[in-house]
């Protein structure tokens, strides 16, 4: 596989397999705590095999790292007896005692998940997400929103397809059409990825298709520097629709893993820029951390009469399964929209806090919501994870506040003095 060039701990590289494979065969694997790679039938921890790979100190660059740059250079990805990625080409290696297909796990590494088009259509014009109504198409849908990464239809019609783009029934399946139409189909996907992605190169696709679509895709991307998973090769129907339905989702047993994209700073987005996203990888459960900038960490400093730090403020969670049992229909995109940047401060515990601590700020004898709308556009952002097992939210949440201790949650936190007077100052501003 050709080299690939990338920045770590600041210093720029440039590596290829055949360079790991160089580097690692006079040393023996570690013991592996989580992540490993898998180089020619035997698996090292993802981070031994990066470090002696680089020269740099394991303690230089994160896991996800090692696996984003090692499953660019083709390598298979695993978690403990789970595969987490496998390029395009290879047979998945089989998870040590089991033959599940439902314990695949999806794949953290991947850019972008591409999902193909099924037959069944709405007699009329929908956008694309909303065209396709088999329960199959329906099931890749959720599968891809819930990653949080950009998502796209392969359309045997159309090529690439945004899930938003307004589209007509068609009649067009990739299977029953010859070599040279499905050859220059996948030619055209890759030149619409280009235009919506730009350069191809080390980008990793995460596709659910038929076998026809990811040929035609793979023959056309990896020529760019693409690499292609295929989690679901050789399952059939039925076994796929098991592995969605069943598939691994966020526990508490994953919480180390999201209490670090939630303390990830660099995951934090403007507000304006989720507005954007009209709700796209939006509309699942999830948990959310909302981080305050310099000049709004002072201002809640002076309202609350405490120091509040700039940085991580708050966190939650959207859309978990009610203590009943019953399901909520709450979503990410809901909770931000409609409650935290909502009109009226009582639906959002966050919302109302802030309202609090500024109207005393500024001596405000109630809450101006307009003005306090202004304010989390100007100093606020947020990072949001979507978790698909509403069922694990709850315990979920638990586990992380108990992590990150953010300084305005008051719920499942301990009772400081700083959370004593906020409390104070919400019973103040709710009369």
């Amino acid at each position: 596989m050709a080299a690939i060039s990338f920045t770590l701990a600041g210093q720029q590289f440039e590596l290829s397999d055949a360079d790991v494979r160089t580097r690692v065969a006079k040393h023996h694997p570690d013991q592996i705590r989580q992540y490993w790679v898998d180089i020619d039938g035997i698996q090292w921890p993802v981070k031994q095999v990066l470090s002696l790979a680089t020269g740099l100190a394991k303690s230089e660059f994160q896991s996800q790292s090692a696996q984003r740059l090692l499953a660019k250079l083709g390598f298979t990805i695993g978690k403990g007896n789970d595969v987490v990625a496998v390029p395009a080409g290879k047979t998945r290696p089989s998870p040590k005692g089991t033959t599940s297909p439902d314990r695949v796990r999806a794949p953290a590494v991947a850019d972008v998940v591409l999902v193909g088009c099924v037959k069944s259509k709405r007699a009329s014009g929908a956008p694309a997400q909303d065209l396709y109504t088999s329960d199959y198409f329906a099931k890749m849908r959720v599968y891809a929103e819930s990653t949080g990464k950009p998502w796209y239809i392969l359309s045997a019609e159309h090529g690439l397809v945004a899930p938003d783009e307004w589209l007509e029934p068609y009649d067009c399946y990739l299977a029953t059409r010859g070599p040279a139409y499905q050859a220059d189909w996948g030619r055209k996907v890759a030149r619409q990825l280009e235009q919506a992605l730009g350069p191809l190169r080390g980008r990793i696709f995460d596709i659910h298709a038929g076998s026809t679509y990811i040929k035609a895709v793979d023959a056309a991307v990896s020529p760019k520097g693409a690499v292609i998973i295929d989690q679901l090769k050789g399952l059939s129907i039925g076994q796929r629709l098991s592995w969605y339905l069943h598939r691994p989702t966020a526990s508490t047993g994953d919480a180390a893993e999201i209490v670090a994209q939630l303390s990830d700073h660099s995951r934090a987005r403007a507000l304006d820029d989720v507005l954007k996203t009209a709700g796209n990888g939006l509309r699942s459960p999830g948990m959310y951390s909302w981080w305050v900038d310099d000049a709004g960490a002072s201002d809640l400093s002076a309202g609350l009469e405490h120091e509040i730090a700039p940085g991580l403020i708050y966190a939650g969670l959207a859309g978990a399964t009610r203590k009943s049992g019953a399901t909520s229909s709450n979503t990410l995109w809901g909770r931000i929209t409609t409650m935290h940047l909502g009109k009226k401060n009582e639906f959002s515990t966050l919302r109302r806090s802030l309202g609090s601590i500024l109207a005393h700020a500024n001596g405000q004898p109630t809450i101006d919501e307009a003005r306090l709308t202004l304010w989390m556009h100007a100093h606020l952002r947020v990072v949001l994870i979507p978790v698909a097992n509403a069922h694990t939210l709850d315990d979920l949440e638990t586990n992380i506040l108990s992590e990150l201790d953010p300084p305005l949650n008051l719920a499942k936190v301990a009772r400081t003095p700083l959370r004593q007077r906020l409390s104070a100052l919400r019973k103040q501003y709710a009369q």
